[in-house]
């Protein structure tokens, strides 16, 4: 009805926003067809029937429909009875900005005491946009299993036409910056200019970056002035709605978890995600073990959680009487 085919292979995940009205009216629908309510973390209620999930998150809301009968339920259920239009298929008008060259920029790790600050960026046009989104390309905070993150990282790498860069600041080299900056948000900057540079020499005519609001956008564009690097960059709340970012949130993810991963195995210590007392045990853990210079190798020093984690250590690591 709009001029604009539906694609030719089912989608097996679509999110939606949501207004609150919307979130409980799609609750009294999933109730109406049997769907079988439980418990899941950050959503306001989660629904399943045989192999179709439906969750709406807090945040947003937002609403997320996964598994072969997806496609179907939006058309027929979702759309006509909640949204009251139809867009599933029909993106490329909606949100034409999505379907146009650009980059999309994402970070993973700013939040995280342990680990690094990873940084990743994805180019994309009509095409791919297209081949992302029926592949189940979503923001990458939406998506809690190592495994799911990995399978979508090398979907994003194998989709034909695309470029992709990662750059992984390491705790070490995290701290010397943040030290330099004396502000996270400068580092960041570096870093965004830095994976936009890495994007413009495989996709040199590139017109456009997207990237999250994480500061005020005259941050990002001294970075890039820095650089000399030329480009038009748009910065909004909520980029990850974009394609493009979600996909470079996903790129970033897969290489901090992986980080995480195989510094718990190396160390003998599982390091949790996050700055919680649960950060702060096992910070305690590892100074105990290794001794306190450890955390300038696994850690961001200037989080407050350093002095929690130190409190009651001698300068050699061991416990004060």
């Amino acid at each position: 009805m709009f001029g604009v085919q539906h694609r030719d292979m089912p989608a097996n995940s679509h999110t939606a926003a949501l207004t609150a009205e919307q979130a409980e009216k799609l609750r009294g629908v999933l109730e109406r067809d049997g769907f079988e309510f439980a418990e899941k973390p950050y959503t306001i209620f989660a629904a399943k029937k045989g192999k179709l999930n439906v969750s709406v998150y807090e945040k947003g809301p937002k609403v997320l429909v996964q598994g072969k009968e997806t496609e179907d339920f939006v058309r027929f259920t979702l759309e006509p009875e909640i949204l009251g239009e139809a867009r599933l298929g029909y993106e490329e008008v909606h949100n034409p900005e999505m379907f146009e060259p650009h980059f999309g920029i994402d970070e993973s790790g700013k939040g995280d005491y342990f680990g690094p600050l990873v940084i990743a960026g994805a180019y994309v046009d009509a095409s791919i946009s297209r081949a992302l989104l029926d592949a189940g390309i979503m923001d990458s905070k939406r998506i809690s299993s190592a495994k799911r993150i990995r399978a979508l990282s090398e979907t994003i790498r194998n989709t034909p036409g695309i470029a992709t860069a990662v750059i992984s600041i390491g705790p070490e080299r995290y701290n010397e910056l943040h030290t330099s900056f004396g502000n996270v948000n400068r580092l960041l900057a570096w870093g965004h200019a830095r994976t936009i540079g890495r994007l413009l020499e495989q996709r040199p005519k590139c017109p456009r970056a997207l990237s999250d609001q994480f500061a005020q956008p005259q941050v990002l564009q001294r970075a890039l002035k820095q650089l000399k690097l030329e480009i038009q960059l748009d910065q909004r709340t909520k980029a990850e709605s974009d394609v493009a970012v979600a996909a470079a949130s996903i790129l970033a993810r897969e290489r901090f978890v992986d980080w995480m991963e195989k510094t718990s195995a190396a160390g003998g210590i599982t390091l949790p995600l996050g700055a919680s007392d649960a950060v702060i045990d096992a910070g305690k853990q590892l100074v105990e073990r290794h001794g306190p210079a450890i955390l300038e190798r696994t850690a961001k020093r200037h989080f407050r959680t350093t002095e929690r984690i130190l409190e009651g250590f001698d300068p050699d690591g061991t416990e004060s009487a």
